[in-house]
């Protein structure tokens, strides 16, 4: 991740809370930082949960009942302390399509094999194969990402039909956003008693009612108010039509979720300075996602916006990912009458300070200075984000990354040669042998204009894979052919392994081993071992 991400939102949010460390004793000073984050981050996630229920089609309880399940089993057993999750645009984007072909009762039935694939991904440990993500990705991840959640702010400033608000409203909306952000930049300066995104949101919403001012507010998207979850088992045939009706969408959501939910621990942990939990946070994902199958939700994952909106309000422990998940059910049973009357002005002046601090602003300076592979994975994450959604965008970075890096190598492999003073030509490979560079690695030997005696040395190579071995093995049969005599020296430890996964029998000597590949063709070629 960005490496000076902390110093960003140091800045943007100058608060001591940003230093305090995750194994802090919880004190009263403490947890009051951690209730009031929560607080926060609760009011942040009414309008995203009823915003992702429309776009998936649902009925908004069942995105809010998602964010409060998923959050709070989360928030207990996940990996990453200080992450929050709850029901997210990337996920609903993917489950429109199945509610609206075979309704909301196939919805709960996919959350719930969802879950279970997450739980079977966790307990593989798959979820250390992050570690792959290269950092040009990341840093077209967080652009992108940040890019997303701006834009779906710009929803707020339409009205029921679509089309956008009237200009005064436009303004007057605008304005109470700058006010809500000037809040948040300028408090922390002043005081850090209360969490400068909740103070901003006060602050704002007290000038709307007390002044009776006309502007959109979270009861004009719809109503919050409902009941505690209650159990409900699916009802869809346990039909093996069923399951292939569900099982590609389970198998999309559970990577979509899976990834967004890594990046955003990666993220999180680059803040707070911690480490690890990639395996646990997918087995918490995957427990959450099935008990919210169960329960009426619409399933979810980690949220990154909501998640920096805790860090940033001096949210470290499970402390505040539990206290959001029970403020929102708070609001759901009882408190509904009042939280509809926020102005979405406030939250959307919260969320327009998350894009600031998400957004890698260092990125666009080093795109001229980095490698031009690096520039355009950063450029090409960051569009498909926004074009797309996530999962894809980070398998595209990943697959044109590696694409890139195994170019690269490819071009590496090379040889010096010289003659000794028996007369015997020697080949010094220098680079890796692998699939990419095996046909180049052929091109740099002369059977037919080499004397009688060659001798091909691997000191400066590595042979990595069953390609590598397949070019060598061609290699001493063009030599067998034309008759001459080859010696391999220096085959690595790693090269013996592959052999031995190869098939090969490998007989050990004293010194460095000797190769099948070695001995079948000395006894054909007259190579003299693998020494």
């Amino acid at each position: 991740m960005p490496a000076n991400l902390t110093a960003r939102l140091g800045d943007l949010f100058p608060s001591p809370d940003l230093r305090i460390a995750p194994t802090d004793p919880l004190t009263p000073s403490r947890l009051r930082i951690e209730i009031l984050a929560g607080l926060t981050v609760a009011l942040a996630l009414v309008p995203e949960a009823v915003a992702f229920a429309f776009v998936a089609g649902v009925h908004p309880l069942v995105g809010l009942y998602a964010a409060f399940i998923v959050g709070l089993i989360t928030a207990l057993i996940g990996g990453r302390p200080g992450m929050i999750s709850g029901a997210t645009g990337a996920l609903a984007v993917v489950m429109v399509s199945l509610v609206a072909q075979h309704g909301v009762e196939y919805l709960f039935a996919t959350v719930v094999l969802m879950g279970f694939m997450q739980i079977v991904f966790g307990v593989m440990r798959w979820g250390k194969f992050i570690r792959l993500v290269p950092h040009p990705v990341m840093l077209g991840f967080v652009n992108g990402l940040a890019i997303v959640i701006f834009l779906a702010q710009l929803t707020q400033f339409r009205d029921a039909d679509g089309g956008w608000l009237p200009l005064d409203g436009i303004v007057l909306m605008l304005a109470l956003v700058a006010l809500t952000m000037a809040v948040i930049w300028g408090l922390p300066k002043l005081t850090n008693v209360v969490p400068a995104p909740l103070a901003g949101i006060a602050i704002t919403a007290a000038l709307v009612l007390g002044f009776g001012i006309d502007t959109p507010t979270v009861g004009d998207m719809a109503s919050i108010a409902g009941g505690l979850p209650a159990f409900h088992v699916p009802m869809v045939p346990l039909t093996w039509d069923t399951f292939q009706i569900i099982l590609p969408y389970a198998l999309i959501l559970a990577a979509i979720g899976l990834i967004e939910s890594l990046l955003t621990l990666n993220l999180v942990g680059e803040i707070t300075g911690q480490r690890g939990g990639a395996s646990q946070e997918c087995i918490a994902q995957g427990a959450a996602n099935t008990v919210t199958g169960f329960f009426g939700g619409m399933g979810g994952c980690a949220m990154i916006g909501q998640s920096m909106i805790n860090v940033k309000s001096g949210g470290r422990t499970r402390v505040s990912g539990i206290a959001a998940a029970l403020f929102l059910l708070a609001f759901i049973l009882v408190a509904a009458p009042l939280i509809e009357r926020i102005p979405l002005a406030a939250l959307v002046g919260v969320m327009f300070m998350v894009v600031i601090g998400t957004f890698a602003w260092n990125s666009l300076m080093i795109l001229r200075r980095v490698p031009r592979t690096d520039a355009v994975v950063i450029v090409l994450v960051t569009a498909v984000t926004v074009a797309t959604d996530l999962a894809i965008a980070v398998i595209v970075g990943v697959i044109v990354s590696a694409l890139a890096y195994a170019w690269q190598n490819a071009t590496r492999i090379r040889a010096s040669t010289y003659v000794t003073p028996e007369g015997a030509k020697v080949y010094q490979v220098k680079g890796p042998l692998f699939f990419g560079s095996a046909t180049g690695f052929t091109e740099l030997f002369d059977p037919e204009r080499d004397p009688g005696a060659v001798i091909v040395d691997f000191a400066d190579s590595r042979v990595a894979d069953q390609s590598a071995l397949q070019a060598i093995e061609a290699m001493a049969g063009r030599y067998e052919d034309a008759g001459k005599t080859l010696q391999l020296r220096h085959l690595s430890r790693d090269c013996h392994r592959l052999l031995r996964r190869a098939g090969h029998l490998v007989v050990d000597s004293d010194d460095d081993p000797d190769y099948a590949i070695a001995a079948d063709y000395g006894v054909r070629t007259g190579i003299l071992g693998g020494h």
